[in-house]
């Protein structure tokens, strides 16, 4: 695949100065030319999920992602672990994502920032999940970059050259994936 690639980028935080949600707006600034990187903003929107609308029924919010999702060519996503596990809020977007098959064989990773020694039981959980759904997961892709105290800017973003280098390489394992999938 040598043309240009959407990568969906999804937080697992809806709190206001998330280092999850900086680590993704910062990996869309250093993305190859040839990524387009789409930060999913519907995470808060999405209803609760209930089997008895993922069909004829579905919430436009859930519609809108599963459309996010299969427009893209990769998923890459950065979550917070809270009480040992994945927030709810993202478990319930994963939720609404068995249904429709939108990742199946969709190449995904994610990017753990918590502090080492943490966000393990988060990455579990997520890895369980989308091996559930059929996502293609990218080991090589997949990393723990805690983001030191301070290093989330004013304007979101993460200003640690250690967690920039090492997003360089999570876009070329990314890249790397997708070229020999194509």
């Amino acid at each position: 695949m040598s043309d240009s690639v959407r990568v969906l980028l999804i937080s697992g935080s809806t709190r206001n100065g998330s280092a999850n949600t900086a680590a993704l707006v910062t990996a869309a600034a250093l993305a190859p030319q040839r990524v387009t990187p789409v930060l999913y903003g519907g995470l808060a929107d999405l209803p609760a999920f209930n089997p008895d609308h993922d069909g004829d029924l579905l919430p436009a919010a859930a519609a809108a992602l599963r459309g996010e999702i299969a427009a893209a060519n990769a998923v890459l996503f950065c979550t917070p672990e809270y009480a040992g596990t994945l927030p709810g809020s993202l478990k319930n977007l994963l939720d609404w994502t068995v249904g429709g098959g939108e990742m199946n064989e969709k190449p995904a990773a994610w990017i753990n920032v918590a502090n080492p020694g943490r966000g393990g039981g988060a990455t579990a959980t997520l890895a369980s999940v989308l091996s559930y759904v059929g996502a293609d997961v990218i080991d090589s892709a997949c990393r723990d970059i805690p983001v030191p105290k301070g290093a989330v800017t004013p304007d979101g973003t993460v200003s640690d050259p250690g967690f920039t280098a090492t997003v360089a390489d999570i876009w070329g394992a990314v890249l790397r994936h997708l070229d020999g999938a194509s």
